[in-house]
């Protein structure tokens, strides 16, 4: 076994041992074991879609799942893993982690199937970012979920005879009356990641595009230090007063529930909540609707769940050939997806089979990509590295409960960046 001591974004030091004859994955050539964090009922049922396209290939799939949305208990309990010398097949994972182990040389060479495939040619280059280092391919994209969206009780809004805002004022009057007719204006948990989706999208609303860059991918100083900064945790407190009491540590999904169920307006979720939705029976456009966070058109804030395959000898790597290909597959592209939410990872995949929600999620990032307006998400961990991530996750939590107000907050949202770095 070869022992890689690697030093991980979150100060967490662990050594990567690498898994040869004696690996973690029993018949090797014939089964994978996969840790990921798709626990809620959508996810769940857009997993079972890859786990039976690979059973069918002869691949036994070991199910690992760890709970937790924004997959940071799933991070934990691999590095726990990896220290024990006991490394699953393939990781579900997001953005700057896939560079920190490809760093460390903890992961497997995907060149081959991916020459052979072709994944160079339909794989966005935003995506090869990530799934790339130093030039090979060490992760196969699942998928492209854009953070930027607004889900909404139908129901609620032709009662109330609201239209789709599309502005921060328009929003702000749609809240107003949503709460002034007894429903909970925001559906929201109170989780730190949760807090930072809201915030990508409400910054990119303040500033747009160039700003939202300047900010959270060259971490300027002079933008994250901003009168621009300000206004954006100003907009943040206005949002804060439309959330319920009991919305602390609520996890995601549940919140999701909270419009499926008619007692909420809105909820501002990646398009991982459509799964929800679609789980209820929901259909788009008649139960639930979805549009880009007001301030946000024309622009998309994406991360993509990809799987990372760790080095586990030559006995595992047919498995684990095997995965990639099913992944990659624009069937499998279109089949997860539709389930799942998302949009494919590919861009030559028929939108034919998607629903309303995902036929505009397709068109929008199409363009976004074509006019160089798509962008990684800060809080999904595609725009800085994790460090610079979690200190951002600190200040906006800590300000979206009460404990800055916005004009601190900007100060101790320079300050973390700068010693994250």
């Amino acid at each position: 076994m070869k022992r890689y001591l690697s030093k991980l974004t979150g100060g967490v030091a662990v050594c990567a041992i690498m898994i040869g004859a004696a690996g973690a994955v029993s018949a090797a050539d014939s089964s994978v074991e996969v840790l990921h964090w798709w626990t809620s009922g959508g996810e769940a049922s857009a997993l079972n879609v890859l786990k039976e396209d690979l059973e069918s290939n002869g691949v036994a799939w070991k199910d690992m799942p760890v709970a937790g949305g924004g997959g940071e208990q799933a991070m934990t309990v691999l590095r726990a893993r990896v220290t024990a010398g006991n490394a699953p097949t393939a990781v579900q994972m997001l953005g700057f982690d896939i560079q920190d182990w490809a760093a460390e040389g903890a992961l497997a060479d995907l060149n081959a199937v991916a020459a052979k495939e072709g994944w160079d040619d339909v794989v966005p280059a935003a995506l090869q970012r990530f799934a790339k280092h130093d030039g090979k391919w060490i992760s196969a994209p699942v998928n492209v979920h854009s953070t930027n969206w607004v889900w909404a009780n139908k129901k609620i809004f032709d009662e109330l005879g609201i239209a789709q805002p599309t502005s921060w004022d328009e929003l702000v009057a749609a809240l107003d009356k949503i709460k002034g007719a007894g429903y909970t204006a925001v559906a929201h948990g109170g989780q730190p990641w949760q807090d930072a989706t809201i915030f990508d999208a409400v910054v990119m609303s303040v500033g747009g595009p160039e700003f939202y860059k300047k900010a959270f991918v060259d971490l300027d100083t002079d933008a994250l230090g901003s009168d621009q900064m300000k206004e954006a945790f100003d907009r943040m407190a206005t949002l804060r007063s439309y959330v319920d009491d009991n919305f602390s540590g609520r996890d995601w999904n549940l919140a999701s529930a909270m419009v499926i169920e008619g007692k909420a307006g809105v909820q501002f979720m990646g398009d991982w909540a459509k799964g929800e939705f679609l789980k209820a029976g929901q259909k788009p456009e008649e139960d639930f609707l979805c549009f880009r966070f007001p301030g946000t058109q024309g622009t998309v804030t994406f991360n993509s769940d990809q799987f990372a395959m760790f080095s586990v000898g030559e006995e595992g790597q047919a498995a684990q050939v095997k995965l990639a290909s099913s992944i990659m597959a624009p069937s499998f592209q279109s089949a997860f997806n539709v389930v799942k939410g998302s949009v494919p990872a590919r861009t030559d995949v028929s939108d034919e089979a998607f629903d309303a929600c995902g036929k505009k999620g397709m068109k929008e990032l199409a363009a976004a990509n074509a006019s160089g307006k798509l962008y990684g998400s800060m809080a999904h961990g595609h725009a800085a590295p994790a460090a610079v991530k979690n200190g951002i996750y600190d200040v906006v939590t800590a300000h979206f409960n009460g404990e800055f107000d916005s004009e601190t907050a900007v100060e101790e949202l320079v300050s973390a960046v700068e010693v994250a770095q």
